[in-house]
């Protein structure tokens, strides 16, 4: 279980460029559930996952996964807990590396286990089947450097890295963002089938309402720091698209978010 409470962030306080990125998120996440956290640029959604990362450390509050306490941890300490897809494909994994190398440092996280022990032939045989089961032609390319591939490709390899030893939490950060619309679909496809499989406990991070409305159990969504609705079980299943957008132009109305944010909000109306 993950449990946030009262998480506060600011950016350059004392500055003109000032920005209160959190302010008091509060929020528990149950074994296995899959919660999605929704909300336009700059409303603190990507901020809050990377709180939970350990990107930095919160001003207050704290972060406690499974009983452990991640709260004043850095980043690499929380590895071992977390796996974590970003949004830039070029991001989570070793260019120069071998796809097979890149897995073989996946499959080390957490452990003590020497690198060459991890390229045994045991483990190549595993890193066949699991990169086979993506259905992207790539388990016969293990000895090619990952920088080759294309970006989706790199993505689904990363996806696979991440779930590799079944993390106490999965984040995604708007990870089908910087894909084409028919390769977003196969990795969210990927997405969902791993976290079902595994049971694993997921927070993803989009701005895309459809995504919000297609994936997971659970919707958050936050504007200026602060949840502002809270959608799970039938209320989640009942949503549409349509709805979330129609919340946001209230909110909007109340001027809780500025008109500039409209825009923002039509674009990902689909």
């Amino acid at each position: 279980m993950l449990e946030l409470k009262c998480l506060h962030k600011t950016f350059n306080p004392g500055t003109p460029d000032e920005v209160k990125a959190l302010s008091g998120v509060s929020l528990t996440i149950a074994d296995g559930s899959f919660t999605v956290i929704l909300g336009t640029n700059g409303s603190g959604k990507s901020t809050l996952l990377n709180a939970v990362a350990g990107t930095f450390i919160v001003d207050s509050g704290s972060i406690v996964l499974n009983g452990t306490d991640l709260t004043h941890l850095p980043e690499h300490r929380r590895a071992s807990h977390i796996g974590r897809v970003f949004q830039n494909p070029f991001s989570g994994t070793a260019p120069n590396m071998t796809i097979a190398e890149n897995l073989a440092i996946a499959s080390m996280r957490g452990k003590k286990r020497r690198f060459l022990t991890a390229l045994s032939r045991g483990a190549m045989r595993e890193f066949y089947d699991r990169v086979k089961s993506l259905n992207m032609g790539l388990e016969d390319r293990l000895d090619n450097n990952i920088g080759s591939l294309s970006g989706g490709q790199r993505q689904a390899l990363t996806l696979l890295m991440a779930c590799w030893n079944r993390p106490d939490l999965l984040l995604l950060d708007e990870h089908t963002a910087a894909l084409d619309p028919k390769t977003a679909a196969k990795v969210l496809e990927l997405t969902k089938n791993y976290i079902e499989k595994d049971g694993l406990t997921a927070f993803m991070v989009t701005h895309s309402m459809q995504q919000a409305v297609n994936m997971g159990e659970r919707i958050i969504m936050v504007y200026k720091g602060k949840i502002i609705h809270d959608f799970s079980g039938a209320d989640k299943k009942s949503l549409k698209a349509k709805d979330l957008y129609e919340l946001f132009e209230d909110i909007k109305r109340r001027e809780l978010i500025d008109p500039a944010a409209s825009e923002i909000l039509k674009a990902n109306y689909v």
